[in-house]
């Protein structure tokens, strides 16, 4: 295990970057991928539910369709997503009994909560591997659903785009911390 302090995890996280850019030339090695899927399979989940199926996207027929699917020519969006060589597709599956009636109760959805949970682990873990990474939902889901063989009753919630960047490192903006956070009361600044 790694012993980590909090100035190399802000660091670390300070430098990762939703990449609009891939090396088209370098393909991501099988065990990369491998380690980022058991990265998200142990990220947590709402009473341990885990209402999430992953699917790794590397084919580069099949890929090149799913970057389709993400692309919007009227509004110019995600052009990039065929130079990724790995698309990892998010698919949501049924929470458990717990989870399900915790979140009728309380009104909340869990498993997308759970969804953004892995994806934060997923590309956090990439950036840990040198990889770049882009969370996309802006998607034709249906066409993602027939490329994919995903069944009509699942949501397919996130398509992360992986590869190595070939862009330079931007200087984050990011709202100042007494804009988004407060102790012991509400206080929006």
């Amino acid at each position: 295990m790694t012993n980590m302090n909090n100035i190399d995890f802000l660091e670390f996280v300070s430098t990762r970057q939703s990449v609009r850019g891939y090396d088209t030339d370098r393909k991501v090695e099988r065990e990369k991928i491998d380690r980022i899927i058991e990265v998200a399979r142990m990220a947590p989940s709402a009473c341990n539910a885990q209402p999430w199926h992953i699917i790794v996207v590397d084919d580069p027929e099949i890929k090149n369709k799913v970057a389709d699917a993400t692309s919007a020519r009227a509004l110019g969006m995600n052009h990039f997503t065929k130079q990724a060589p790995v698309h990892l597709v998010l698919v949501e599956e049924k929470v458990n009994l717990s989870s399900g009636i915790g979140g009728w109760v309380k009104q909340k959805d869990y498993a997308q909560m759970d969804l953004g949970i892995i994806a934060a682990h997923i590309v956090l873990a990439a950036h840990a591997e040198g990889l770049g990474s882009c969370i996309l939902g802006w998607f034709n889901e249906s066409s993602m659903r027939e490329i994919l063989s995903i069944p009509d009753s699942k949501r397919v919630w996130l398509d992360i785009t992986i590869g190595y960047s070939n862009q330079p490192l931007r200087q984050k903006k990011r709202k100042q911390i007494s804009e988004v956070a407060s102790y012991n009361k509400y206080k929006n600044s």
